[in-house]
């Protein structure tokens, strides 16, 4: 078989067997294509991976320049060889002699800050929508929602209005990785929330839905062409941060580093905020504790210039 074919299988196999979510096969297929296309044929033999032609293609992606001047950055090469070295894997399971998957390396990451806003500039960002219309209720209670809970926003976006149980102030979801956890909601949160849904007067089955564009049509009756997409989320928070003039340009993820970093400097017991956040590892969750470590600071004002 050839590479086209296998790649197929790969695919079908990360839907079936692994119930990998469709957004990360959408991923793999654009990154795989990418290396079959680098190949140079329509359909190149298994035999053409080798050491050699893995080493050219990382060269190959570190020199990529796209139509607009756009280089890939070292996150995004190292999506492409994971997707590869997880291909390798899938065949070397079929019995299939191919390339060692541990020889396809991945580059060093680059080191990147965190951005996270301060209590007070969460407050700021939280007043600015305008409370005198429906999509001004909508957006209020996103971000209290992205807060709150410190939700990705795809998580968000997929949200539906019979998931939430304001009684209990809690809801399940399933995050990345098919993994499931319940986040909870503060006492703000349910009540904006709440007063954004009293506000509405439509079918739709989505929790968060756009007031711009066409109607639903009549093969729509849950209103599902309504619901709100994640780059809608991302354009609005954008939106509020500027309008609230804050200092750092943040996303809906920042609002989840905002979510992780007010937990730990409380006090927070780190596996729990792991759990909250989803994490598969706790390593993941650790990156926030080099800037919320409050004895790191009280041993430099003690020690450093005396």
């Amino acid at each position: 078989m050839n590479l086209p074919d296998l790649i197929q299988e790969f695919l079908e196999y990360l839907e079936i067997d692994r119930n990998v979510s469709r957004l990360t096969i959408r991923n793999y297929k654009h990154y795989l294509k990418r290396f079959v296309a680098y190949l140079g044929s329509e359909s190149p033999p298994l035999s053409v991976i080798t050491a050699e032609k893995v080493h050219a293609y990382r060269l190959y992606l570190s020199r990529f320049v796209d139509g607009h001047g756009i280089s890939l950055k070292r996150v995004t090469q190292n999506y492409h060889l994971i997707a590869l070295r997880s291909f390798l894997k899938f065949l070397t399971k079929r019995g299939l002699n191919v390339l060692s998957p541990e020889l396809v390396e991945l580059g060093k990451a680059e080191s990147h800050s965190i951005k996270f806003l301060e209590r007070d500039q969460v407050e700021r960002l939280l007043n600015m929508p305008e409370l005198s219309r429906t999509g001004g209720y909508r957006d209020k209670a996103i971000l209290e929602l992205l807060f709150s809970t410190g939700l990705r926003v795809s998580e968000l976006v997929s949200l539906n209005r019979d998931q939430i149980n304001f009684d209990r102030k809690e809801f399940g979801v399933i995050g990345k990785g098919r993994r499931a956890r319940v986040v909870f909601l503060s006492d703000s949160a349910v009540t904006w929330v709440k007063r954004y849904l009293d506000a509405r007067e439509d079918p739709a089955k989505a929790l968060f839905i756009r007031y711009s564009g066409k109607t639903p049509e009549a093969d729509d009756p849950n209103g599902e062409s309504l619901r709100l997409t994640a780059r809608s989320v991302q354009r609005l928070v954008e939106k509020y941060v500027k309008k609230a003039r804050l200092p750092i340009k943040i996303t809906p993820h920042g609002l989840r580093h905002s979510f992780a970093t007010d937990l730990l400097t409380s006090g927070a017991d780190l596996r729990a905020i792991q759990e909250m956040l989803g994490h598969k590892n706790v390593s993941t969750t650790q990156i926030y504790t080099h800037i919320t470590n409050p004895q790191l600071k009280q041993i430099h004002e003690k020690y450093h210039r005396k």
